[in-house]
């Protein structure tokens, strides 16, 4: 698959939008069986390719869009009876060695991963996760590091499908600050403080028409306040290597939560209810219906020209819970089927509701000026074909 949104060629690590502005291979490696016949045998693959691990919430890609995530890396995985287990290092972004002789801002990712199956119905999986990207000034480079551990439990008992992960981070959290606050406080050393859970319980009813099934999750992702920023305390749970499109809405409003950047919630958090449904009204086709309830972790502050955390015109900053929480709600309808086993057809429309708190964090003046209207409306047709 080649990225074709641009010119130039690059690497899609990191990328959380379908702005990718690159040409390049997707996917380029080649493995190695039982690598240099360790003890352990390791199978390694060595070059560009896709990390995705378990249900995509660190580790995935946006599935369609031109910024899809893959990377340039070498990872190792190894099996044995019910584990596995999953080493990597991905190299998401080489600076040029004249200005970084050191490679003190290069980007870098060191993770393992492991598996266990046959736990509670279904599989558990712990992450160790350190993600090094600093952040060059002119009078200094700021330390920007993400230590992210965890677990992720999911599988089924007494009929019911579910899932249950906790993620904790921390690290020096320089890197974030933002450009008002890095200008007026240089010499203040940022801690990285933060957290991220997710519950969901899921019922199929197989035995009766249309084979309906329901689906109820919340999750919770912490953000940073003001009042953190001013202790020197970075609260924002980052989504490292995935972008959100799996989970906070098909229309991707949410991409790259927990980086402080506009394209997500500007480093409040988020919090996602969210209520799945499912039917087969005829055979071979799927009908999906999700709606979300969206709020952010930290309170939106009113904002007339800019949302930078210090906000200038108006004195509040992006803590300050002046707005309130609310920011909207989204409902995605999809229709899938198989045209054969190579072809599967999907048919989708999506609609956003923003709120006065959601405008203002995106730097709308007004609701629903992100899209031009008070609400977003997006269809779709799909062909995944297989070669």
């Amino acid at each position: 698959m080649l990225h074709n949104t641009g010119a130039g060629s690059g690497n899609a690590s990191g990328t959380v939008s379908d702005g990718d502005a690159s040409v390049g291979v997707h996917q380029a490696y080649f493995t190695l069986k039982n690598f240099l016949n360790l003890p352990l045998a390791l199978d390694a693959k060595i070059g560009r390719q896709e990390i995705l691990l378990d249900g995509w919430r660190l580790f995935g890609n946006t599935i369609w869009t031109a910024g899809m995530q893959t990377h340039d890396a070498i990872s190792f995985s190894h099996k044995h009876d019910n584990m596995s287990l999953f080493l990597a290092y991905i190299l998401a972004v080489e600076n040029d060695r004249v200005l970084d002789p050191n490679d003190s801002t290069d980007r870098e990712s060191y993770l393992a991963h492991l598996n266990i199956k046959g736990v509670l119905g279904g599989q558990f999986s712990g992450y160790l996760n350190w993600d090094s990207n600093s952040a060059a000034t002119a009078a200094s480079t700021n330390e920007n590091d993400i230590w992210t551990i965890g677990g992720r439990q999911a599988g089924k008992l007494f009929g019911f499908d579910y899932r249950g992960e906790y993620y904790y981070q921390w690290g020096s959290g320089n890197g974030q600050k933002d450009t008002a606050q890095q200008l007026t406080n240089t010499l203040l050393d940022y801690d990285r403080d933060a957290y991220m859970f997710g519950v969901r319980v899921g019922k199929s009813f197989n035995n009766v028409s249309f084979k309906p099934g329901l689906t109820v999750w919340y999750d919770y992702l912490s953000g940073t306040t003001d009042d953190d920023q001013r202790g020197g305390s970075w609260n924002s749970f980052n989504t490292l290597w995935d972008t959100g499109h799996k989970f906070y809405g098909l229309q991707d409003v949410f991409l790259g939560v927990g980086a402080g950047g506009n394209t997500g919630t500007q480093g409040l958090g988020l919090q996602d209810f969210a209520l799945k449904g499912k039917i087969h009204p005829m055979p071979g086709w799927t009908l999906k219906a999700d709606y979300h309830w969206f709020w952010t972790a930290e309170g939106v502050a009113p904002n007339t020209t800019t949302r930078n955390f210090a906000n200038t015109t108006s004195g509040l900053g992006a803590g300050d819970p002046d707005l309130g929480n609310f920011l909207g709600n989204e409902l995605d309808i999809t229709a899938v089927t198989k045209m054969n086993a190579n072809t599967k057809v999907m048919l989708g429309y999506s609609n956003y509701n923003p709120t006065y708190a959601f405008s203002s964090l995106k730097d709308q003046g007004a609701p629903g000026q992100l899209f031009g209207t008070n609400a977003a409306d997006w269809a779709y047709v799909q062909f995944d074909v297989k070669f």
